[in-house]
């Protein structure tokens, strides 16, 4: 037998059906973040700003629309099945002299068309950083009207953009607000810019959409740089705002305390809504975006979106960004980590588990969760590579280094 052919014998005594794994694997799109190639720059500003940065200098950053599509094509070129590309307002393409309030579907066909070659979904982020109405920190909450108007106009553009998307690829686009509002110590008032940031929210959603072209998502977060001691749009402040309007509430697995993990939020989550949006990355003692590893937290959050029975309920988008490392090869182990973490929950005897707990045989949990982690896992996601036309792990990173000695480098 083949080692693969072994692989499923073992499961198979374990009660596990590797097939169904697979083909279960092969339906998931994962929305790969077009800004991990040009480190979060976009095409219509000069500096990253609103409480973001990254770290590094390696050579072969994108520079234009062309290099970073051609990186993500071969990124996407080691990477089985077919995904999404989420993309960021700031990455519109045109040569027209307009500002984020005036942007249309029409700066985005270039992607669209990126898309359709591909064979791939696109997701969609108003960019609410890196611009000069980001005033005082402030944004969707600023007590400046003017602000306020100009933000909400960019907000509603873009969720023009998401449902054009949709419609254009048939399938349905996630738009997700987030904004960097908050102050550096504590503030004198916190319920007036939350106030003034739900009338703004009320307003960029008044536009109805049909949801099988857009999804809209709301994503909050603990602090920011510059924004320590307060931040306008909490995780409570947008998951109440989600429930109240029939919104998704994004989680982003950097965005809460050190202590806290996403998969034990999953499934109070799920209980409540429909549908449930993920940004997936690597807090290192903050939200520092770091490329996922292949840990034991990954493993448990895609482990509980199989146990809630979610993988078509859930929209998983990857969120890190590092340019200290080669970019594509950052792409290229988040997306495969993501897939691998998927697989390990799907090759999880997760009913027999469940009986156990049921019947509070917790020594049984105990001993069928560590024991599934010497079974050959590594064989089944081989086979899964080979299935879809893309090098197993080993073989993939000389490629890269080819690409980076015959193409980023050139950049330089």
């Amino acid at each position: 037998m083949s080692r693969f052919e072994e692989a499923k014998e073992a499961y198979a005594a374990a009660g596990v059906d590797v097939e169904a794994a697979l083909k279960k694997l092969q339906d998931v799109r994962i929305s790969m973040h077009c800004w991990q190639g040009d480190d979060v720059l976009g095409f219509d500003s000069d500096a990253l700003t609103g409480g973001i940065a990254t770290t590094g200098n390696y050579p072969g950053r994108a520079r234009s629309p062309e290099e970073l599509m051609a990186d993500i094509r071969k990124a996407y070129s080691f990477i089985p099945g077919k995904h999404k590309l989420n993309l960021h307002a700031s990455y519109r393409i045109t040569n027209e002299n307009i500002d984020r309030d005036a942007i249309e579907p029409k700066h985005f066909e270039a992607w669209v068309d990126f898309a359709k070659e591909e064979s791939i979904g696109l997701d969609f982020n108003p960019t609410f950083f890196s611009h000069k109405n980001v005033k005082d920190n402030m944004t969707l909450s600023s007590p400046d009207k003017d602000i306020r108007d100009f933000w909400v106009a960019h907000g509603k553009a873009s969720r023009k953009i998401a449902n054009y998307f949709g419609e254009q690829l048939g399938i349905t686009a996630l738009d997700n607000v987030w904004i960097p509002d908050g102050t550096k110590d504590v503030p004198a008032d916190r319920i007036g810019p939350r106030a003034r940031l739900k009338d703004a929210l009320d307003e960029i959603f008044s536009v109805k959409y049909d949801r099988k072209n857009i999804a809209d998502a709301v994503e909050g977060k603990v602090f920011g740089i510059g924004v320590e001691s307060y931040t306008v749009g909490s995780h409570e402040f947008y998951m109440n705002y989600a429930a109240k309007n029939g919104l998704m509430c994004l989680l982003d697995t950097g965005h809460y305390h050190p202590t806290e993990v996403v998969s034990d939020k999953i499934s109070s989550m799920l209980l409540f809504n429909d549908s449930l949006a993920l940004h997936v990355s690597r807090p290192v003692r903050w939200d520092s975006d770091h490329v996922i590893k292949l840990d034991d937290e990954l493993k448990e959050l895609a482990t509980e979106l199989v146990r809630c029975d979610a993988l078509g309920r859930v929209f998983i988008g990857l969120d890190f960004f590092d340019a200290s490392i080669n970019r594509i090869a950052a792409w290229v182990i988040g997306m495969r980590n993501m897939q691998k973490a998927l697989l390990y929950g799907l090759l999880t005897p997760n009913k027999e588990l469940k009986e156990a707990q049921d019947k509070a045989d917790f020594t049984a949990v105990l001993a069928g969760l560590e024991e599934i982690k010497t079974l050959p896992f590594g064989d089944v996601w081989a086979e899964f590579c080979k299935r879809n036309g893309v090098p197993v792990d080993g073989k993939w990173y000389a490629d890269v280094k080819k690409y980076e000695s015959n193409v980023l480098f050139k950049r330089a």
